[in-house]
């Protein structure tokens, strides 16, 4: 057993044979377990003409394994009361379950038995492609989602973060089922795999039974190691987009570090003195789109002035180099341009003067609050464990809260510098379209 203090859970972290890495965190007073696989296997891990392969993937493994037909395992898990849900992202797909703790060997089953085995049937992918098809076409329709997706493909040229892990229409189109059940073989196995189980259950009864369960896989699962690296911009990016909505928007994003980078830290307490919360020690939920707060930066300088309905910043730390962005949504009457010029000022300010002394207090405090909270529940805590498990090695939270306890202001203005620079922007500019009469 290892613990690294505070509010982080003692945890028991072994690797099976196959490949599988395994970490149990007990809580013996919670009356339900949470069960997480997480594949290191995302969007960053496909190519042109399969893009969208892993959130497909995603969908398919819900829809039969040899002990679980189509549907049985959504009943399996709601009979017990329990929740199930999974996601994909850029650098990982991610399965749960949470059930009361006397029901856990259900969820410990269902994993075990699609990990290496869905069945992938090609009737089964030709439905699932038209409920793709919806939810990639029903997310077009949101404003918000078609300027993230502008952003990206302005930002990188090269890396696979170009494209939405939804993947691109076409691809959606075409993608054939032996094309998609190859992509599943090649990566979807337990060298890829990080399995998590948090909350209520005896420790050496579910190591016994994750090792009968999970030990008989076969050793699967190509390198998910992207070597591609994205060039150094050279210049400023800019895109223009007209649809349906009734509010202009602005998106403006700068490449900004890798979770692993040296530079992380200072990143985040930027994140939270612009936006008010950094997404890795958020009070708020694990996922999803950053919220607001009327103490931060962008909020008082342009929500407070009634330049802005909306304003807020987001790092969303990534395996490799992504991006820092500034969202805002623009006040009735008010031109982007006028918008933009405010965002610009604000972040050159910071890049300037640095942050005062009470806003680089005020940010550790909320970090260090955010870091009480990350691990409340057994669903919380095997999310956090599961994703950071995944991005960085176990000691990369605990270094963190450390070197962020010390970064100085100084410092924090030298990385806004770096940061912000005008040949490393992306800006996006959407204008609703005016209905024409008739």
């Amino acid at each position: 057993m290892t613990s690294r203090g505070g509010a982080v859970p003692t945890t028991h972290r072994f690797r099976l044979p196959n490949g599988l890495s395994v970490v149990l965190a007990p809580e013996p007073r919670s009356p339900t377990a949470s069960i997480w696989v997480w594949y290191g296997v995302g969007s960053r891990n496909e190519w042109p003409g399969v893009t969208g392969a892993s959130h497909w993937v995603e969908h398919m493994l819900f829809e039969g394994s040899p002990r679980y037909p189509k549907g049985a395992i959504d009943r399996a898990i709601l009979e017990t009361g329990g929740t199930l849900n999974a996601f994909t992202d850029c650098d990982f797909t991610a399965y749960f379950s949470t059930v009361p703790r006397d029901r856990i060997e259900i969820p410990l089953d269902i994993e075990s038995d699609r990990m290496t085995r869905a069945l992938l049937e090609p009737a089964e992918v030709e439905r699932e492609r038209t409920i793709i098809r919806s939810e990639r076409e029903g997310n077009e329709n949101w404003p918000e989602f078609r300027v993230d997706e502008e952003v990206y493909a302005l930002a990188f040229r090269r890396h696979p973060y170009r494209w939405d892990p939804l993947g691109y229409p076409e691809d959606i189109r075409q993608i054939s089922p032996a094309a998609l059940a190859d992509y599943y073989h090649r990566f979807y196995g337990t060298r890829n795999a990080t399995l998590v189980v948090s909350g209520g259950f005896d420790v050496a009864a579910i190591e016994r039974s994750v090792r009968t369960r999970f030990g008989p896989l076969p050793e699967t699962g190509e390198s998910v190691e992207v070597l591609l690296q994205e060039p150094a911009p050279t210049g400023e990016r800019r895109g223009e987009l007209h649809g349906p909505g009734t509010t202009p928007l602005l998106e403006v994003g700068w490449r900004a570090p890798a979770i692993r980078d040296a530079a992380a830290p200072a990143t985040m307490l930027l994140d939270v003195i612009l936006g008010g919360e950094t997404r890795l020690f958020s009070a708020g939920s694990t996922w999803g789109r950053s919220a607001e707060h009327p103490s931060a930066r962008l909020y008082r300088r342009l929500v407070d002035t009634g330049l802005a309905v909306r304003a807020t910043s987001e790092w969303r730390a990534r395996r490799d180099p992504g991006l820092f962005h500034v969202h805002v949504q623009a006040a009735e009457g008010v031109a982007l341009a006028r918008l933009e010029e405010a965002v610009l000022s604000e972040v050159d300010r910071l890049a300037r003067d640095g942050p005062t002394s009470t806003e680089l207090a005020d940010a550790r405090t909320k970090v260090a609050r955010g870091a009480e909270l990350a691990y409340e529940g057994a669903s919380r805590a095997g999310f956090r464990l599961g994703y950071l498990g995944l991005l960085g090695p176990p000691s990369l939270e605990g270094r963190w809260l450390r070197e962020l306890s010390k970064v100085s202001a100084a410092a924090v203005r030298d990385r806004a510098r770096e940061l912000f620079r005008a040949e490393g922007r992306v800006v996006v500019r959407y204008e609703p379209e005016v209905p024409h009469a008739g």
